[in-house]
């Protein structure tokens, strides 16, 4: 029994709805992918795009080269970003090394940072936006402002990389003992990527039709992959401990007092380290041409005081070429707040900022003082006088005779560091703590009467520590700021740190980063587990979604992936449509005149897209 005339016109409009429901449904993601490609390629309007057809590679051997190019520099990128940050505890020598060269002071590591955070920030966005469009199925087509942009990152990520590792080389050692601490959080976040990445990865394997292509992607992802899975087996950390095996947190000496609250090397800057916490003091030395020890770190005293307003022609001159009447007509602590060399001076009080504003040199004498009252350690470097000053080769009994009868520190609490005369030194006083600046055998250490160490923080070896406490030589790790690479100190056994911070060291309860054996295994695994389990679901996802639309190639009939066929599908149901209101026309009046029309638009948008 035949449909009424008005049954049909229904069920012709009903299936027209659903047509055009599901062709504004393909639409909605239009928006989207023009403000993706016009950010990638400047493709803002829709006639300027392409999708790739099934088993068609995404993009062509240019733009291939251009994601390649991208994926490089934002290694290098990444590699620049992470060395400098991890680097922060060395920033101010940094500052210092800068003002030396150039004559003036600005805080360039903060610049240095700022520069590398962009270019990755950049990097990161333009690889975001690749990822995105391939997922939608977009040709790739990078703007070739982005692509001189790349260049342009590229050529100074590896000019900064380079000339930062000449500088300063032992910052790659920094970055290798920073992995000690963040390895197993920057598993997480790498294993996190590779999943994220599983979706446009599945999105393309089902897609195409050279099962030599798809292999090639699924061999490397997973090669990748598995390769994150397995890095923790390789994995190294002091911090990684069982309970109870935790040692006592390392004592804290201020590195020329507290330099980020107060002038370095004065009275203030000792005073405020003891405050803050510190069980000792470290300073340098130099000795006057009158024979007077005062506190100096730099050999000349350009940086620390106002010599360019009272001796204006001497600011080149050594510091030991100053007599120690010349060396008190100094200022020594204006400079620290007009320069602010850690951005800390703000902070201070008024009453901290008039004190800090009159800080004169200390001699030594005053230094031993104030830690014999306060009943702290004190170590200090001694600068030799040049050739031709008077003290030249008395300059070890010159500071011995300082030590031992002008002030009235007992010697036990001195950390004797000068190599020089040793022997002499131990007879003259065996109660001072002989310390040695760098790594020897055990015979040497103890031939020397060595107790202490005092190393470098890029030679710590939780191994080596270890090893010398059996003998009860001490090791003493400088100059550590940074909360991550002190807990790394902590965690590996040392002594004693020698710090710019010792207000803010000494509030860490317990090192960062510490975890149990059984705690790391255990996030190891869920970690891997979880991953391994979204991206098995993704696959199948795409899978499952892709398996029964057809598409031709290579003349046999076979599955076409995923949206591509969507929309052709579409568009034979509007024919569909369009073919019944012919036919209806034929055998009774026109019940909707426009559905050719309609049609006829839907294709026109179809091959626009």
């Amino acid at each position: 029994m035949g449909r009424s005339p008005s049954s049909l016109s229904t069920l012709k409009l009903g299936k027209l709805k659903v047509v055009r429901r599901q062709l504004l449904q393909h639409y909605q993601h239009q928006p989207c992918v023009s403000c993706l490609a016009g950010l990638y390629g400047c493709q803002w309007k829709r006639y300027q795009r392409a999708r790739a057809q099934p088993g068609e590679c995404c993009c062509s051997k240019l733009e291939c080269g251009s994601v390649g190019l991208i994926l490089v520099t934002f290694c290098m990128t990444l590699v620049l970003l992470y060395f400098w940050s991890e680097a922060k505890n060395d920033y101010n020598d940094f500052d210092w090394l800068t003002f030396g060269a150039l004559g003036f002071w600005f805080p360039w590591s903060l610049v240095v940072l700022a520069i590398a955070a962009v270019l990755f920030a950049y990097i990161a966005t333009l690889l975001v936006l690749a990822v995105c469009l391939l997922t939608k199925g977009q040709r790739l087509h990078l703007h070739w402002g982005h692509k001189l942009g790349i260049l342009l990152t590229l050529s100074i990520s590896i000019s900064a990389t380079v000339v930062l590792s000449d500088l300063w080389r032992q910052e790659w050692t920094t970055l290798l003992l920073s992995l000690q601490v963040t390895a197993p959080y920057l598993h997480m976040g790498g294993v996190t990527l590779m999943t994220l990445l599983s979706w446009p990865v599945a999105f393309h394997f089902f897609r195409m039709n050279k099962r030599v292509r798809q292999a090639m992607i699924l061999a490397l992802y997973l090669a990748i992959l598995f390769a994150l899975y397995l890095v923790p087996l390789g994995m190294y950390s002091p911090c990684i401990k069982e309970q109870g095996t935790l040692r006592p947190p390392p004592a804290l000496i201020g590195h020329r007092g507290a330099p980020m609250l107060a002038p370095e090397n004065t009275q203030m800057s000792f005073q405020k380290a003891v405050e803050a916490g510190g069980e000792g003091l470290e300073t340098d030395v130099v000795i006057s041409y009158d024979g007077v020890p005062f506190l100096m770190h730099d050999t000349t005293l350009r940086r620390t005081t106002n010599i360019q307003e009272v001796f204006p022609n001497r600011t080149s001159s050594l510091a030991s070429m100053f007599t120690w009447s010349e060396v008190q007509q100094l200022n020594a602590g204006s400079w620290f707040l007009s320069r602010d060399p850690f951005g800390t001076a703000s902070s201070l009080d008024l009453d901290d900022q008039a004190c800090a504003r009159n800080q004169s040199i200390p001699t030594l004498r005053d230094f031993l003082d104030l830690a014999a009252d306060h009943g702290t350690l004190v170590i200090f470097d001694l600068q030799r006088p040049p050739k031709g000053h008077p003290y030249h080769d008395t300059w070890i009994n010159r500071t011995l005779e300082v030590v031992l009868n002008e002030s009235y520190i007992h010697s036990s609490q001195v950390l004797w560091l000068p190599s020089e005369e040793r022997q002499l030194v131990h007879e003259l006083d065996p109660e001072l703590q002989q310390t040695s600046g760098s790594w020897a055998s055990l015979d040497e250490l103890q031939e020397d009467n060595i107790v202490n160490l005092n190393l470098h923080y890029s030679s710590m070896s939780q191994e080596q520590i270890h090893k010398y406490a059996s003998v009860n030589i001490s090791t003493n790790l400088y100059v550590v700021t940074q909360p991550w690479l002190y807990s790394l100190a902590w965690c590996a056994g040392a002594q004693s740190v020698t710090s710019n911070a010792v207000h803010v060291l000494k509030a860490l309860q317990r090192p960062l980063f510490l975890m149990t054996p059984k705690r790391y295994i255990l996030m190891w695994t869920l970690t891997d587990a979880a991953s391994a389990a979204l991206i098995l679901l993704v696959f199948v996802f795409h899978w499952w979604q892709d398996r029964g639309l057809p598409f031709w190639s290579d003349s046999r009939q076979t599955n076409e992936k995923g949206p591509y066929s969507k929309f052709r599908t579409e568009l034979s149901d509007v024919w569909s449509v369009s073919s019944v209101s012919v036919r209806g026309d034929l055998r009774s009046q026109p019940a909707t005149p426009n559905l050719a029309t309609i049609a006829e638009e839907a294709t026109v948008r179809a091959s626009r897209q």
